[in-house]
């Protein structure tokens, strides 16, 4: 009997007796198959680039959020019943204000670890909602939406509009002066809804504004309702991302059917652990050194005063920099106001929310392309996506500029008209310009990769000919930089074709199908790509002794 079989049966040939764990495992085993599945999902090859790490940060945020917000729902009270504190805040003892709102100072100065937990809390949420962008607009930017993740991105688009309505609720739960002015501003937008607006007011305040209802009916919304959909759509999300593998950048050896990475098990698992803590040990330390939303130094909300330099978080930014700097329109009919000024741009911010969760199926009708696609795109060869998605964070970081026009003003020594105006106008300029520089940069961008592979990379070094010229010396690309550089595909756009046939037969096209040839010409036209050189190019090249390697 061999030393595998002594170990099988014992020093006596009897069966060996297993341990307690190895049988539990065995039984759930043979009930949920979990070994299979196990088997082949922790082996799964996950590749290595830096922005994949965006995704991980978004997952980690969103956990600390949980359990730092399990922790707060111990002590906070959401109850708009009126007292008058007399607690370790002396600056504010004698003060009628909210119970919420006393809750929270009893949270920041009476809890043991309150204020930091507090504190880690909200900039969890900040970066939470950072992260969610950033990590969008790195899928968008190379492509990674298009099949069959046209599902995951609609997830991660409603994950990122629910964070931004999560982080409204949550941030108005102190009931502080500045959480009040932002309330006070939704429920202005709200009232601005033609016909129905006054009805929703009253139906969600329960009365006249500011009622007594709000911050109790928030709570459920921002602890529970909203939390338990991010859950779920986190999980089907994550669920799809081992379902359809991870997406790759170009590179040697990595296709539409190969992932070229490391197991999940036990190096990636390694990895995101480690990366955990050190997200919570950043968000740890801002929360220890970093003040954010000090209510006790704002004060208690009241219905008649309004903070100076009241400003939203940043992700509502561009929400309230449309309502700011739209003209005061407003037209009279039938009996009733319409405050086209809040209404216009109230109606906006979903509209180009909408536009950005639609846009992989435009592209994939402009494109007609069915196939699956995993393997990344570089976003110089794709000027015009590029082109729109930075045409469209420049259009953020002017409505930014919009919704803090005052402090942007006292701090710089502005006019506040001159900066609404310049908003204004750089509306509708500055997307277009940031379309247009971006685009040339592509274009730029991949002249110089077809050089590179044609002429080798400069290399500083200057050479003396015999006949007295000189020249700069160039190294010749490796294989694999070559490849990275060439592999992507330029395929023809979509045509409508020809409208007359061989016997002069006129054939209609649809409207439909009119624009979108049109829509795949601007799109991914010759206009928006150098040909990449072929191989008969890069052999004469070689051969013809016009350049110096």
């Amino acid at each position: 009997m061999d030393a595998r079989s002594a170990d099988r049966h014992g020093t006596g040939g009897r069966p060996a007796q297993t341990g307690k764990g190895e049988r539990l495992a065995d039984w759930a085993d043979g009930r949920l198959g979990i070994y299979a599945l196990a088997k082949a999902q922790m082996r799964k090859v996950f590749p290595d680039h830096p922005s994949f790490m965006l995704g991980e940060i978004c997952l980690y945020t969103f956990i600390i959020l949980i359990l730092t917000g399990v922790y707060l729902t111990l002590f906070f009270e959401p109850s708009m019943a009126e007292v008058v504190y007399n607690g370790s805040y002396e600056p504010l003892n004698g003060m009628l204000m909210t119970r919420a709102f006393e809750s929270t100072l009893e949270i920041s100065f009476d809890v043991r670890g309150g204020l930091l937990i507090r504190q880690i809390h909200h900039w969890a949420a900040v970066v939470f909602v950072a992260g969610m962008l950033i990590h969008m607009m790195r899928v968008f930017f190379t492509g990674a939406f298009r099949k069959p993740r046209e599902l995951n991105w609609l997830f991660g688009w409603t994950l990122l509009f629910l964070g931004i309505i999560t982080g409204l609720t949550g941030y108005s739960l102190p009931d502080d002066l500045l959480s009040g002015t932002g309330i006070r501003f939704a429920q202005g937008a709200i009232l601005s809804v033609p016909v129905v607006g006054t009805y929703l007011s009253f139906f969600l305040f329960g009365g006249e504004f500011p009622g007594h209802e709000i911050i109790s009916r928030l709570y459920p919304i921002h602890i529970l309702l909203l939390p338990g959909i991010m859950l779920g759509l986190v999980v089907a999300h994550l669920i799809l991302v081992f379902y359809h593998k991870h997406t790759q950048y170009p590179g040697p050896g990595r296709t539409q059917k190969s992932v070229v990475g490391m197991p999940f098990l036990p190096v990636y698992m390694a990895k995101a652990g480690g990366f955990f803590f050190l997200v919570f040990g950043v968000l740890s330390v801002m929360g220890a050194i970093a003040t954010i939303n000090p209510v006790w130094a704002i004060g208690p909300y009241r219905p008649d005063l309004v903070g100076t330099g009241a400003q939203p978080d940043w992700y509502l930014g561009f929400s309230e920099g449309l309502i700011r700097v739209m003209p005061g329109w407003e037209i009279n009919a039938f009996g009733h106001t319409l405050e086209l000024g809040v209404f216009i741009p109230f109606s906006l911010f979903p509209l180009i929310m909408l536009a950005i969760g639609v846009y992989p199926f435009i592209e994939a009708w402009i494109t007609g392309d069915k196939r699956e696609h995993h393997i990344l795109d570089r976003p110089r060869n794709v000027p015009t996506r590029t082109g729109l998605g930075a045409a469209w964070l420049s259009l953020y970081g002017v409505l930014l500029i919009g919704g803090g026009n005052d402090i942007v003003a006292t701090h710089l020594h502005l006019s506040i008209n001159s900066i609404t105006w310049f908003v204004r106008v750089a509306f509708f300029v500055v997307p277009v310009l940031t379309f247009i520089i971006t685009k040339r940069i592509c274009m730029g961008l991949q002249r110089r990769d077809r050089d590179m592979v044609l002429h080798g990379r400069e290399s500083g070094t200057i050479k003396r000919l015999p006949h007295g010229e000189y020249i700069e010396v160039h190294e010749q690309l490796s294989q694999s930089q070559r490849f990275t550089l060439t592999q992507h595909e330029q395929f023809p756009p979509y045509e409508v074709g020809q409208l007359v046939d061989a016997n002069g037969v006129a054939r209609k096209a649809r409207p439909g199908q009119r624009l979108r040839a049109r829509l795949a010409r601007a799109m991914f036209g010759p206009q928006t790509y150098i040909p990449k050189p072929t191989p008969e190019e890069y052999q004469r090249e070689l051969t013809s002794g016009e350049h110096h390697h």
